[in-house]
C-alpha cells in the first residue's frame, strides 16, 4: 500500500494519541493538517489502513467505531456512561484461544476482550450525586 499523505496525517493523528478515537475526531485532526481533506478521504483510507493490518477497528457499543494504532493483541477496558476507551495493561490470555478452539469449527485466528466499567471522571459524578442523597 502506498503512503499518501492523507493516510501519513492519519498514522500520525492515531499514533500521537491513546485515546482510540472516533472518526469525527481522528478528520478534525487530520483536517488541521490538511484543510483540504473531506471526511470521505478519511473514511475511506482509515478503512484500507484497517484492512492493511496497519491500524485496528474496535466497534464498540452502540454503533460507534473507534480506531487504535496499536495493531497487537491487547485488551481493552470502556466505560458505559461517556464511552472512553483505554488499553488494559493485562497479559493477553492465550489459554483463552486453547480452550475455544475444541468448542467451535472455525479456525481461530485471535481474539478481543473487552471489559466494561465507569471511568474515574463518570465514576466520581455517580458517587457525588449518590452522597448528596
Amino acid at each position: 500500500m502506498r503512503i499518501t499523505r492523507q493516510r501519513q496525517a492519519i498514522l500520525d493523528v492515531l499514533h500521537e494519541t491513546r485515546n482510540h478515537p472516533t472518526v469525527d475526531w481522528i478528520f478534525e485532526q487530520v483536517r488541521g493538517r490538511l484543510p483540504q481533506v473531506s471526511l470521505a478521504t478519511v473514511y475511506r483510507n482509515l478503512h484500507q489502513l484497517t484492512a492493511a493490518g496497519m491500524i485496528q477497528e474496535l466497534s464498540v457499543g452502540g454503533g460507534v467505531c473507534r480506531f487504535d494504532a496499536d495493531t497487537s493483541v491487547h485488551y481493552h477496558v470502556r466505560c458505559l456512561k461517556c464511552g472512553r476507551i483505554d488499553d488494559l495493561d493485562l497479559p493477553t490470555e492465550e489459554a483463552l484461544m486453547e480452550a475455544a478452539h475444541p468448542r467451535t469449527p472455525f479456525r481461530l485466528l485471535s481474539h478481543h476482550v473487552e471489559f466494561l466499567g465507569l471511568c474515574p471522571k463518570c465514576d466520581e459524578a455517580g458517587h457525588a450525586r449518590t452522597e448528596r442523597k
